[in-house]
């Protein structure tokens, strides 16, 4: 990427931050300041797994000379039967685990459904109401919010309380205007569109007009109409115009 000039030969500077221009022409505020933290705090978590890759192969070194992990756990196993044949019978300590085992499986499935009625209560906050509150669908695209939610919903995931966005291609979606760091929702929405075929489909138009203008100056502010009514409307509405193209 290059930095942006003025017709005087001088650095364009937005907020402090110096623009510069991507090979595909995008133009990016720089944040030199973010991205020093970051370098900082990559290092440090370089550091980090490194300590613990070190601590891991230490702990390793304490099996060294069994080659057969399973065969030693039957072995302890067979061992444990056999101090405690002196209280039960084997057969009866089979079936005091097992009635143990049933109990805790009861209650492990009853906290994964609840955790998953909570996960599922996080994804519609945190990623449907990101699309709901986003500034970039509201003023740049000529569909509804649930629409794009469906047609992006998928590349949008929630890690560690935040949400992630992955590319067509499976990537982390990162900032151009802040290296280092992922994307914020608007910018890897705003990026996910860029790379979808059928973006000229749901980009607002300009609001230019006269027949210079794309599609007589009608571009597809014409085509936002079509989307009222159910959802089940305005879907059946989105697969007619991308099947066009």
């Amino acid at each position: 990427m290059k930095l942006k000039l003025d017709e005087n030969g001088h650095v364009v500077v937005q907020e402090g931050k110096p623009v510069y221009v991507h090979d595909d022409g995008k133009e990016v505020a720089f944040d030199a300041s973010s991205t020093v933290s970051t370098i900082t705090r990559l290092n440090a978590e370089a550091k980090s797994h490194r300590e613990r890759a070190e601590a891991a192969e230490k702990s390793l070194k304490g099996f060294d000379g069994i080659a057969d992990p399973a065969a030693a756990r039957n072995a302890l196993d067979v061992v444990s039967k056999l101090d405690q044949k002196k209280l039960v019978d084997a057969g009866e300590i089979d079936t005091v685990r097992n009635e143990i085992s049933k109990a805790f499986q009861t209650q492990l499935d009853e906290m994964t459904g609840k955790a998953q009625t909570f996960e599922q209560q996080l994804y519609a906050e945190k990623i449907g109401g990101s699309f709901a509150r986003s500034k970039y669908i509201g003023e740049k695209l000529a569909v509804p919010a649930d629409m794009v939610q469906a047609t992006f919903g998928q590349n949008l995931k929630i890690e560690d309380g935040k949400v992630v966005a992955y590319d067509a291609q499976g990537q982390k979606i990162f900032s151009r205007a802040r290296p280092g760091e992922l994307a914020d929702f608007d910018e890897a929405i705003e990026t996910l569109v860029s790379q979808y075929p059928h973006r000229d489909h749901i980009l607002k138009s300009s609001n230019a007009n006269g027949g210079g203008a794309p599609n007589g100056g009608g571009g597809n502010s014409g085509a936002k109409g079509n989307f009222g009514g159910s959802k089940a409307d305005r879907v059946a509405a989105i697969k007619a115009m991308t099947a066009t193209s």
